[in-house]
């Protein structure tokens, strides 16, 4: 009953059709979510606030298609996440609808229309917004002759040489930021497959490593994360030199579900103690470096609710065993998210 969708009314009257036959369940879990609502707390900016209670099917294909046309600035990026987050806020209920079946393909179906949007030249017009509201921090960029051709054009744009110095290059014992963001602590005692607590925080990384060979290779080590904001510069680069032993840029998983997506933004201080095992079940890639003197170092950029577009660059793409293992050195770029906010972990 799903087919290709390539228009927003294509696709809210898809979703109709699914609720109306209860296809695969589809009613029957998008009722439960709404059933189970839970009270939005207080001190709630109103502009990202939509309460789900007691909404129906047309609320639903109206919210999406509002959000569709939607054009995001710098200081309201998240507003929409944030809006459709409260219909699986601490909800179960919702956690399932968006994450199995139809409710599931629903979410993939719209991430891919506002992606198609903003690789189309009529997204140009927000460029320019962008581009001005970013003000001197644009000299920092390329900009390709005759301009951008569409946002997400705008939204990997390319620093210039120099603009990004890499610190230490010759010194393999320093460490550097994979990309332009905010660095948060996970944990400092991996384990390959159970799950430790920290502070509440904890991580499979077998999992997160999609059953990788290499995962035994990360016990006893350290993982931190680097968010990635709308305003931010969108590539990632290595954070060491050495050799490229296994990678995949498309490891499938969930788009949203993230069930307390207020405390991720934590009143600005974004990521910190936050529960990151959730984005083991995200869409993702993951890149596994081979140091000289110090081990591997794992690399995971995960695709967080309207991105989902990890993107490596060719050489990087798909490493397995049987392939030779491919020389980086520490700031290479290994790749791009398209718009959204987003995240590395390592």
């Amino acid at each position: 009953m799903s087919r290709d969708i390539d228009t927003i009314d294509g696709f809210t009257d898809q979703l109709k059709e699914w609720y109306q036959n209860d296809y695969k369940g589809f009613k029957t879990l998008f009722d439960a979510a709404v059933a189970n609502v839970q009270p939005i707390p207080e001190g709630q900016d109103p502009k990202v606030v939509y309460d789900w209670k007691d909404k129906s099917i047309g609320d639903l294909c109206q919210f999406f298609k509002d959000w569709y046309m939607w054009l995001p600035e710098i200081e309201t990026g998240l507003n929409y996440i944030q809006k459709f987050g409260w219909l699986y806020y601490k909800n179960r209920y919702g956690q399932c609808f968006v994450t199995i079946g139809p409710g599931y393909l629903m979410t993939k179906q719209f991430v891919q229309l506002r992606g198609d949007y903003f690789n189309s030249p009529a997204s140009r017009p927000l460029v320019e917004q962008w581009i001005e509201s970013l003000g001197d921090i644009m000299q920092e960029f390329i900009v390709p002759p005759g301009g951008f051709k569409s946002y997400n054009d705008f939204f990997i744009r390319e620093v210039k040489p120099g603009a990004r110095p890499i610190a230490s290059p010759g010194d393999d014992s320093i460490v550097v930021s994979p990309a332009d963001c905010v660095i948060n602590m996970i944990v400092d005692n991996l384990t390959e497959e159970t799950n430790i607590s920290v502070k509440t925080v904890s991580l499979n990384v077998k999992q997160l490593l999609n059953n990788s060979y290499y995962a035994s290779k990360f016990v006893g080590g350290t993982a931190v994360s680097c968010i990635l904001l709308p305003n931010m510069y969108h590539r990632y680069h290595s954070p060491v030199s050495g050799m490229v032993v296994e990678s995949d840029e498309d490891v499938a998983g969930e788009y949203f579900g993230i069930k307390e997506f207020p405390d991720f933004l934590n009143k600005g201080d974004v990521g910190y103690g936050y529960d990151y095992s959730v984005f083991e079940h995200f869409r993702r890639g993951y890149l596994i470096i081979k140091t000289s003197n110090y081990g591997y170092v794992g690399m995971i950029p995960v695709g967080l609710n309207t991105v989902a577009s990890v993107v490596f660059v060719n050489k990087f793409k798909q490493i397995t065993s049987s392939d030779t293992p491919v020389p980086i050195a520490k700031g290479d770029e290994i790749g791009w998210f398209q718009y959204g906010g987003s995240l590395n972990m390592g």
